[in-house]
Parts: C-alpha cells; structure tokens; sequence
C-alpha cells in the first residue's frame, strides 16, 4: 500500500514542476518566444510528438521534473530574430518570472482550498472540560476575573494579537507566551513548597481578552486559566512514578477547552488565501536562514527522495495532509527558484539585469559556464543531503 502513496508523491511533485514550467511556456507563447520543446521528465524520451507551431512535446523515462527549451537560449545569437537573447531585456524577465508566479498562483489555489475544507490557523471551541475537573479554588479565579469559553466559540485574538499563520501569531505560541505569565504570578503568590498562600492577591491573577465570535456576533470577553493537576511523563512519554508507585503530578494551566481548526467561509478564505500564502513563503525564507546561520540542522532539509518519502508518509497518514502540502511545496518552489543562485530563475534575472543595466549582455559562454557549474553542484547537494537522511 505505502508503494500507492509513494507513486502520489511522484504525481504531486511532478504537479508542481510542471506547474512552474508551464509558467515559462504560457508567457513565452503570449509574448511569442520561439519555444522548442516542452518536455515533461528527464532523460530518454518516450514519446515526442511536434505541434504546428514546430514546438516539441516529450515524457521523459525520469518523471521528476521538466523543462521548457526556447530557440537560441544558450547562445549568444542578437542576429537570430527568434533567438531568446535577441529578445528584449524586459520580456525575458518576465519569462523567467513566470515560473515562480505560476507557483505561487498554484499556492493561493490550494491555499483557499485549504481554508475552506479543513481550516488551519483559526481555533474554535469544541467543547470545555466541566468544572470538576479543575483544582479547588480556581473557580474563583473564573468567577471573578473572567467569563466561559462556549462550544462554537471562534477565537481571533487575543490580548490584540490576532490569530494569524501568516504574521506568526499562533494560538498555541500566544497562549504559551501567556502560560508564562500565569507562571509567574503563580510563583510570586505560592510558599517554597510551591502552595498557594491564604492571602494571595487574586485580584492581580493575569487574564486574557480574547476576541471571539459567538452566535454570529463579535464580542471581546476576559478569560482566565484555570490551575489543573496533570501527570508528569518523562522524554519518551512513559507516566513517571512516585516512590510509593502512584503517578506523580504537576501543576498545569489550562483554558479547560477543546478546539479544532475553523473551517472557513469561501469569503472569509479568499480574502485571506493571499496573505496565507505569503505567510508560507515567509516561513520557507525563515527556514533558509536558520539553516544558513546554522539554526537548523542538516535533517531540517531534504533533496527530492527526502521530500517524496515524506509526502508519501504524511499522506498515508490523511491523505487530507495533501491539501496543505501543496501549498506549502507549491510556494517553496516559488522561493527558492527566486534566489540569485546560479541556474536558477533568480540567477537568470539577474544577468538579465546587468545586461540591461550595462547595455550589453555577459559573455554567454562564461554565463552557461557559472549555470552548468551551479547545477551540477545543486544536484550533488541535494543528492548528498538524501544520502545522508538515509544514513544518519
């Protein structure tokens, strides 16, 4: 069965770079590049037929990836009126940006999608815990300082801080920033045996205002945590024992509510598919420099074989993973072709720049000369980088 979902993995990859070469291809046709080819895989062709307009269609036996060959891309041919070169500076680059636009395109799509049939970022309540389950005492924090959260309840904000993938504002990472501070009030009012003094100052007990919608209406209310008893585990997750072999406990603090992500209205997630989207390229940009700056680790990343192994795990987990996946591959294509390295888009557009700057282009020789080099050094990379996920 796992066999079925690594072939899924192939498609979706294959998606995606088809996607970005036929960003290529769609505005070299509109802006009447003379194209070649248009070839989906690599290596031997199994099929090749030529169109009218003398464009050459090919699937290659090695499906991971593709590309779009123009007329005259490598030489340096002004002369050639349908050579790529002899093509004005600005259409080129417009050429070479629309694979990335095209991607990212790709990534608003599945980005709506996303939103709308299993939500991502926006909690709402499921339920709460009812009230036996928390500490005796504690309601009184409640009572006086803050209101119920009720089934149905959408969280937006909290404290001002809006709930939003895209500006790095996660439920999760706000409420642990507020545990915090519930910590800390907790420490200041407690003995040395970690016991709630008599006269400790509830009044000051640190609440949140979170801004919710209930029954269609938006409301701000106060809410606070409630201190709860939780087992303790140990790194593995094994309960951790006392010595006479009861389950040793720790203090926690808890809302006393469940919640699932919002599933959102197909208005709701088209004004925000862009932004969410932006917040994907974002993160992918952030990984490239913890990596760079050595914050992350080599297993962080992962060459084509890393990245089919992982989508195919991911998605025989729930296939409904795929509609995040796509996004999130989707614009970390956009991302990296856009970086100034040798054979990638970026690249491309910034010799076109200097050309343009300049007057006159680079000699093609040594610019294919620092693309072929660049290439074969990425492709020895990301070879190195699934070796070594294999080994380590």
């Amino acid at each position: 069965m796992y066999i079925l979902y690594i072939v899924l993995a192939i498609v979706v990859l294959l998606f995606m770079v088809l996607v970005h070469e036929f960003g290529h291809y769609t505005i070299g046709r509109l802006l009447n590049f003379k194209i070649t080819e248009f070839s989906v895989g690599f290596g031997k062709a199994i099929f090749s037929k030529t169109n009218k307009r003398g464009e050459k269609i090919s699937l290659r036996i090695f499906p991971l990836g593709g590309y779009c060959a123009f007329a005259g891309e490598e030489e340096d041919n002004p002369d050639d009126k349908d050579s790529f070169s002899a093509q004005p500076a600005w259409k080129r680059i417009l050429v070479f940006l629309a694979g990335v636009s095209f991607n990212f395109i790709v990534a608003v799509i599945f980005s709506l999608i996303l939103l709308c049939t299993l939500g991502y970022d926006i909690p709402v309540v499921t339920k709460y815990a009812p009230l036996e389950q928390h500490v005796s005492g504690q309601e009184a924090v409640w009572n006086h300082k803050g209101q119920y959260l009720e089934e149905g309840d959408v969280i937006f904000a909290i404290n001002g801080r809006k709930i939003d993938f895209a500006f790095g504002s996660t439920f999760n990472d706000i409420i642990s920033s507020e545990q915090s501070k519930v910590k800390a009030w907790i420490k200041d009012n407690s003995d040395e045996n970690g016991t709630l003094k008599e006269d400790a100052d509830f009044s000051t007990f640190p609440t949140m205002e979170f801004t919710i919608r209930r029954n269609g209406q938006m409301q701000n209310i106060p809410v606070a945590f409630y201190q709860i008893d939780q087992k303790v585990t140990d790194k593995d997750g094994n309960d951790v024992l006392n010595e006479d072999g009861t389950l040793k406990t720790g203090k926690a603090y808890s809302l006393g509510i469940y919640a699932k992500a919002y599933v959102h209205s197909f208005w709701e997630a088209l004004q925000r598919c862009v932004g969410f989207t932006f917040g994907l390229a974002w993160s992918v940009l952030k990984s490239l420099w913890m990596l760079i700056t050595f914050q992350l680790g080599i297993d962080a990343i992962g060459g084509p074989i890393t990245t089919i192994t992982t989508i195919a795990t991911v998605t025989q987990a729930s296939p409904s993973y795929l509609l995040l996946l796509i996004p999130l591959i989707s614009a970390n294509l956009a991302v990296f072709n856009l970086l100034p390295l040798p054979a990638l888009d970026g690249s491309h557009v910034l010799f076109t720049l200097i050309e343009w700057i300049r007057g006159k282009p680079i000699n093609k020789r040594i610019e294919n000369i620092i693309h072929t080099v660049g290439l074969a050094i990425s492709f020895g990379l990301v070879i190195l980088i699934d070796i070594l996920h294999f080994l380590l």
